[in-house]
């Protein structure tokens, strides 16, 4: 009796320790930020993008507004992950130089707005934190007096070990040629030579910065030397979609080519014209910035606190209501997230779907996406997809050698696809 006793309580410890460690290893999910939370710019070498791609020493930046407007306190931390962003084995000193877990210092309440709000900048090497030491996934997490979770989002930080080529090409599937773009790479290893890479080689490919929707872990099809090769066609091709729309308010009182009207409640609204299906029209190049927005205030010396707050009023045609699926405002503007505060409604008295948006002024692109009952995304299905679409590619290997303990971000390729070749 004591011998199944023992067996029992050792069957009962190796699965507590299995189920331990599986959830562990779970991937982490970047933290949408609450309502009050707006703006959030995260990006490096002076641009914004999705998700900042920065070289080994180059500095972080991290902009958002609280339209509380209260000077709360914001903390910080920083976390090392993986390719796949599981957890990476690492201690905190072995990947930050310095310390974390520290109060944003510098911040400034809005001037001369209707919407009162505070504005929190962090600049990451500082002070306390003084490196990240190594190449790799990051999240960077904010966290109030209570040190509860506010929101986080992802970076990713490449070192120069390797050159990417990267080349757009139509789809060789006859049936998508007109409306698909292929990513095609190369991988070359500046010095050392890349062990096993089947094995210790992964890859991301991301669209126009939008990490959530990349194509990751690309096996290389073959090698040239140490070259490695990658020539896929479906496995790596993209809907080409269309170019985003997009609306500039940075005079907030005046009526642009996009806003047709302007009213003045507690704050500003500005209203615009109603969008089209693009579907089954002709492909039109308008130059747009990829989904990504730009704050800005005409004749405003420092638009991070000067610029307002102003509700939004969207509204895309629709003859009668969706039976299958939601609509979404979609764009660089909430991190390309989907949520409940970005699903448009159907006003059955206009026969049109609309959504009201609190935007900081400046100029935004965006687009309206179907999202099918079992989350699957459908990103041209209003807008159409087109080969000739202008996107912006990146390419990021990742390598783990035999024997180490974390995934290094290698190199980093780009290519647009205005340079598309069959």
């Amino acid at each position: 009796m004591k011998s199944k006793n023992v067996k029992k309580s050792y069957f009962s410890l190796l699965l507590f320790l299995i189920i331990t460690h599986i959830s562990a290893q779970q991937i982490t999910e970047e933290q949408s930020p609450p309502q009050y939370i707006k703006t959030i710019q995260l990006y490096g070498n002076g641009e914004f993008s999705g998700t900042p791609i920065l070289e080994q020493g180059a500095r972080l930046t991290l902009k958002f507004d609280d339209i509380h407007g209260d000077e709360a306190n914001y903390y910080y931390k920083i976390t090392h992950y993986n390719f796949d962003w599981t957890p990476s084995q690492l201690y905190k000193n072995e990947y930050i130089e310095g310390f974390d877990d520290v109060r944003i210092l510098t911040y400034e309440n809005s001037f001369n707005t209707l919407q009162i709000y505070s504005h929190y900048t962090l600049n990451v090497p500082n002070e306390d934190t003084r490196a990240l030491k190594v190449s790799g996934n990051y999240m960077i997490s904010i966290y109030n007096d209570d040190d509860e979770l506010v929101f986080s989002r992802k970076f990713i930080i490449c070192e120069k070990a390797a050159t990417v080529g990267v080349a757009i090409k139509r789809s060789r599937n006859f049936k998508f040629i007109n409306t698909k773009q292929a990513v095609q790479f190369e991988v070359n290893p500046s010095q050392e030579i890349l062990r096993d890479p089947m094995r210790t080689v992964r890859t991301v490919v991301i669209q126009n910065n939008d990490l959530k929707r990349a194509i990751t872990n690309l096996k290389p099809q073959y090698t040239i030397g140490k070259k490695l090769v990658y020539r896929y066609d479906t496995e790596a091709s993209f809907w080409g979609c269309n170019e985003y729309l997009h609306f500039d308010n940075k005079e907030v009182r005046a009526s642009t080519a996009n806003i047709r009207r302007i009213d003045l409640k507690n704050i500003y609204h500005n209203y615009l014209y109603t969008d089209i299906v693009r579907t089954n029209r002709n492909y039109t190049y308008f130059p747009d910035i990829n989904g990504n927005f730009v704050v800005r205030k005409l004749d405003a010396e420092d638009s991070n606190v000067e610029a307002d707050y102003v509700w939004m009023h969207f509204s895309l045609e629709s003859y009668e209501a969706l039976d299958d699926g939601e609509i979404h405002l979609f764009g660089g503007f909430n991190n390309y997230a989907i949520n409940q505060s970005t699903k448009l409604t159907y006003d059955d008295i206009r026969n049109v779907y609309t959504i009201d948006k609190l935007f900081k002024q400046g100029f935004n692109n965006y687009k309206y996406i179907l999202v099918k009952p079992d989350g699957s995304i459908h990103p041209g299905f209003f807008s159409g997809n087109f080969d000739e679409t202008e996107n912006e590619y990146t390419v990021i290997p990742y390598y783990r050698a035999p024997g180490a303990r974390y995934d290094r971000a290698i190199g980093k390729g780009s290519a647009n696809s205005r340079n598309i070749t069959n």
